[in-house]
């Protein structure tokens, strides 16, 4: 994890106003933002680039003078992305007042804190969280999602699949709430265009070694692999194929697994492989524009990644709603937010009041060349009513 003077004063601390200027009249109540997100462990990477993005809303915010006029501070808290860790987390931030909840990595945190939530008198706001059942069968009053959940995926998936000629496919997924949520999901598609699920493989979270799962993978006689792995995991798994040959023998796609910080660490190993790409910094919007132009202000050398790209949607979700509401209060929040409509980076998107899904385009590429760089690379973009399709009818608010 990047240690730098901010994080040290986190550490001690455990708040952070970020950007905050000195002459702050607190006239109002500040807004108090919760993190309860994967610091350590497996998906350390993923939750330190949801907390880069999350203090870079927060100082932007307090820079252009708070949001509704209030300072905006942040505390974040380690969950290691262990669901159980982070209930007890998100309870820990919610009774300490930092009860507008966000950040969380792995779906099965979402899913523990998610019927605490007016308990805790909170409101969560999942930016990564992928789990169809959170705004499904286990969808929460006060819960909501920005991000693009597996049913979106499995949209854009399905169209890529018609157009390919393997039929023969193995799934490799983590064996957590997300990773069986996401294989359910792309076997689904896989079946609806003719194609056959001949191995599938559910390595346990935090896996140090693929190599039977490779192998099982290999011996399958597959044409086609689809993986849903992330932070380490990913790492691990894809060095592993790498080395047994297995990008060789068969033709690779996946969900969180080909993200732009695994590309930075793997390199040469994933080139070519598809990949369904939830935000991208190349996104020609206007705000996007200057989002990442303003992202290489405050973290010169780099450009946003995906998920940093959509925990900033989260951030911009939350601040919009706390303005319209009036109040930092989760029950007023969450009452703006249900069916209202925000600006973000991708333009004007609506929460969904059936079951608090922000709808939003989706979009699949390949990791190529870019400007010089190796990066997950737009080749097909799927519109929000496309790539959002209507509720399931197992959410009941």
């Amino acid at each position: 994890m990047r240690t730098t003077r901010r994080s040290l004063l986190i550490g001690a601390s455990g708040i952070a106003l970020v950007g905050a200027g000195t002459a702050w009249a607190q006239t109002k109540e500040p807004l108090k933002i919760g993190v309860p997100t994967a610091l350590t462990g497996t998906y350390a990477q993923l939750g330190d680039e949801a907390k880069r993005a999350i203090e870079f809303a927060v100082a932007e915010a307090n820079a252009a003078g708070g949001v509704d006029g209030r300072v905006v501070e942040v505390r974040f808290l380690d969950t290691e992305a262990k669901p159980e860790l982070a209930r007890q987390q998100g309870e820990k931030l919610a009774l300490a007042g930092f009860n507008v909840l966000t950040g969380a990595i792995a779906s099965g945190e979402a899913l523990a804190m998610g019927p605490m939530l007016a308990r805790w008198n909170a409101l969560y706001v999942a930016t990564i969280n992928k789990a169809d059942d959170i705004t499904g069968k286990q969808c929460q009053g006060r819960m909501f999602r920005v991000n693009r959940p597996d049913y979106s995926d499995a949209a854009v998936v399905q169209p890529w699949l018609a157009t390919r000629s393997e039929t023969k496919w193995a799934i490799v997924a983590a064996d957590i709430a997300w990773g069986r949520n996401s294989g359910a999901s792309f076997k689904k598609a896989a079946e609806a265009t003719g194609k056959t699920i001949v191995s599938e493989n559910y390595p346990a979270f935090g896996s140090n070694d693929y190599a039977a799962h490779i192998q099982k993978v290999a011996d399958s006689g597959a044409q086609a692999l689809w993986v849903a792995l992330a932070g380490r995991d990913a790492i691990n798994f894809a060095t592993q194929s790498k080395q047994f040959g297995l990008f060789d023998k068969v033709v690779t796609g996946g969900t969180s697994f080909t993200t732009d910080g695994t590309v930075k660490v793997l390199g040469e190993t994933v080139k070519g492989i598809h990949a369904i790409i939830n935000y991208s910094a190349t996104l020609d919007t206007p705000s996007n524009k200057k989002f990442v132009a303003d992202w290489a202000v405050k973290y010169p050398g780099t450009l946003p990644t995906n998920f940093e790209g959509e925990t900033y949607i989260g951030m911009q979700v939350i601040f919009q709603a706390v303005k319209k509401a009036g109040s930092v209060k989760p029950a007023d929040i969450a009452k703006v937010m249900e069916g209202g409509s925000f600006d973000t980076i991708l333009g004007s998107q609506t929460m969904r009041k059936e079951d608090h899904q922000l709808i939003g385009p989706n979009y699949f590429g390949q990791v190529a060349m870019a400007n010089g760089v190796l990066r997950p690379v737009i080749n097909m973009t799927v519109p929000a009513d496309v790539a959002t399709p209507k509720p399931d009818g197992t959410c009941r608010l």
